[in-house]
């Protein structure tokens, strides 16, 4: 009997799990308001995705990179007045802005503006309470929107890292976790958690740790872990539809004007979404995704909007970008 409802507790464990997901019924799609691009994108999104046409809301967005605190803050309640009661993350379908002051825009639509998310610096920032959370219902549990941005700078590149999402579905791929160490001290922190992946996920993936010294094609990846200020053997990977990439540095969320290397590389290598700071947050791992964290959470069958979003403690700083329906390990990504 005890094992009995030991086994009735996980399938209805993981029911809740999927039942709390995040679907295409739950995303809010925001586009900026005179920027065709971004409103041709947006409803090609929706459309390849089944996102309802209410859930499609534009916003008169500034174009530019960095806004204000104030900016935000009229930005993000006149979206509130417009999203409909069940969205629980949105969809940023825009280059620009990608920062409101030291915080960058995907936590800042998220959470609003707060100085304890950024203002710190190099300091500890406030803690997300998504941080390895189980289900998704963020708005409802915290009142937290939490977002993905799409840039759409290059229309052709945004278009198909929407189509890598949707091919990625239920595609249970084959591929390979690297984890890479390399030689710049500061850059390479999250390789001392590496050990805590293989443990944790390593019965259900291949994982390979290896160094960006390492020669030849680097095929199949699913995912891609580093730490430097630029990535030289970024044209060798060849990413899987769903593969999420990033790299441990200061200025990877600054999608323009920086001498580091853009987050926004990885998509036009192949990956389907990345992450990376806009302003400095010193080599703190817990302001960049944890690999262990990551891994599990999408493994599981979740999004990479709700896998990402999980595995950074501090996310203040971070700026989150790429198709966030994506979920290879799971069933297609429909309509409930």
């Amino acid at each position: 009997m005890f094992r009995l409802l030991c086994i009735l507790a996980l399938i209805c464990s993981a029911d809740c799990a999927h039942s709390g997901g995040l679907t295409p019924d739950r995303l809010g799609v925001v586009f900026q308001k005179g920027n065709p691009v971004s409103e041709r994108v947006a409803r090609y999104y929706a459309l390849r995705r089944g996102v309802p046409t209410e859930n499609v809301i534009g916003l008169s967005a500034p174009d530019k990179a960095v806004i204000d605190r104030n900016e935000a803050l009229a930005l993000r309640m006149e979206l509130l007045d417009l999203l409909p009661t069940n969205v629980q993350s949105l969809l940023l379908v825009w280059s620009r802005p990608y920062a409101v002051e030291c915080m960058s825009v995907t936590t800042a639509f998220a959470a609003g503006y707060q100085a304890a998310f950024c203002e710190p610096g190099c300091g500890r920032t406030k803690l997300s309470p998504l941080y390895d959370a189980q289900g998704w219902l963020p708005a409802d549990t915290t009142g937290w929107l939490p977002a993905m941005m799409l840039p759409v700078r290059d229309e052709a590149l945004a278009r198909a890292v929407v189509d890598r999402g949707v091919r990625a579905d239920g595609s249970d791929p084959r591929g390979t976790v690297y984890l890479v160490r390399t030689s710049d001290e500061a850059r390479n922190v999250r390789a001392a958690g590496y050990a805590n992946a293989v443990s944790l996920v390593g019965n259900r993936v291949l994982l390979r740790e290896s160094t960006a010294a390492s020669g030849g094609a680097i095929p199949d990846a699913i995912a891609y872990f580093t730490g430097v200020e630029r990535v030289e053997e970024l044209h060798r990977i060849e990413f899987r539809p769903g593969a999420a990439a990033d790299h441990l540095t200061s200025k990877g969320g600054m999608l323009e004007g920086s001498t580091q290397m853009s987050a926004v590389e990885w998509l036009q290598q192949g990956a389907t979404a990345s992450y990376g700071s806009v302003s400095e947050p010193c080599n703190r791992p817990g302001k960049f995704p944890s690999p262990a964290i990551f891994l599990d959470h999408y493994l599981r069958g979740e999004t990479l909007l709700e896998a990402y979003w999980k595995s950074v403690a501090m996310p203040g700083q971070g700026l989150f970008i790429g198709e966030p329906l994506a979920r290879p390990f799971g069933e297609r990504n429909r309509t409930p």
